[in-house]
C-alpha cells in the first residue's frame, strides 16, 4: 500500500498486518513510503525478493518494520543471518501439486512465519488460487499464512479450513481496486463475513 488516505481506511478496519512491496518489478512498488501513523497493533511487513541483506535492513530500520516477507530464492542461511539483525522474517513459497513441504524444513530456525502461495510465472502476486489441501502435507510447527487469489467469495472456505499451524490469511490483488489501491469496502464486507 501506498496512498495515505486508503492507508488509513485500511487501518479504520485494524488489520493485523499491512505490506509495503519494495520490490521495483512489481505493480504495487513503493517508491516514497508514505508517511502516516500506523497503531502498534497492526504490524508494518516489507516485502522484498532477492535483495541483499543490507538493503533489507536498511529499509527494516528506516521504516521500522515489524517484519520483512521474502518471496525470492532466499535461502535458509540467509534467513538465519537476516534475522540476527533483530528482523522478524516471513518466508513465501509457491505451491503447486509437486511441491514438496520438506523443504521448509531448512527454513524454521531462521523464519517466524511462513505464507503458502500459488506458484505462478512472477514472485508472488499471480491471483489465482492452488488446492489448499494439499497444505495437510506441511507437518512443520512454524505458524503460516494462506495467499494466492483469496476473494470475497472464498469466505466460506477459509471459515472450513483447518490446519494446527494455520494463523491467517493474506489478501491482495482479489481486494484491490488498482495495483496498490485497496476496496477498503470490499475488504469490510469480507472481515464480516469472516466472523
Amino acid at each position: 500500500m501506498r496512498d495515505k488516505e486508503n492507508i488509513s481506511g485500511l487501518l479504520a478496519l485494524k488489520p493485523d498486518f499491512i505490506g509495503f512491496i519494495f520490490y521495483d518489478k512489481s505493480k504495487r512498488f513503493v517508491a516514497d513510503f508514505p508517511q502516516i501513523e500506523i497503531p502498534s497493533a497492526t504490524k508494518k511487513v516489507g516485502v522484498f525478493v532477492n535483495q541483499t541483506i543490507e538493503e533489507i535492513a536498511e529499509k527494516a530500520n528506516n521504516h521500522t518494520l515489524d517484519f520483512v516477507q521474502l518471496h525470492g530464492n532466499e535461502t535458509p542461511e540467509f534467513c538465519e543471518k537476516l534475522a540476527t539483525k533483530n528482523i522478524k522474517i516471513i518466508k513465501a513459497f509457491s505451491v503447486d501439486e509437486n511441491f514438496d513441504f520438506s523443504a521448509t524444513k531448512p527454513f524454521e530456525k531462521g523464519v517466524s512465519l511462513f505464507l503458502f502461495d500459488t506458484k505462478g510465472n512472477n514472485y508472488g502476486g499471480n491471483g489465482i488460487k492452488f488446492n489448499w489441501e494439499l497444505l495437510q502435507n506441511y507437518t512443520g510447527k512454524t505458524p503460516f499464512l494462506l495467499s494466492g487469489g483469496i476473494s470475497k467469495n472464498d469466505s466460506e472456505e477459509i471459515k472450513k479450513f483447518k490446519h494446527p499451524a494455520f494463523l491467517g490469511i493474506d489478501i491482495n490483488s482479489g481486494f484491490e481496486l488498482e495495483p496498490g489501491l485497496k476496496n477498503i469496502k470490499e475488504i469490510k464486507e469480507f472481515k464480516n463475513l469472516l466472523v
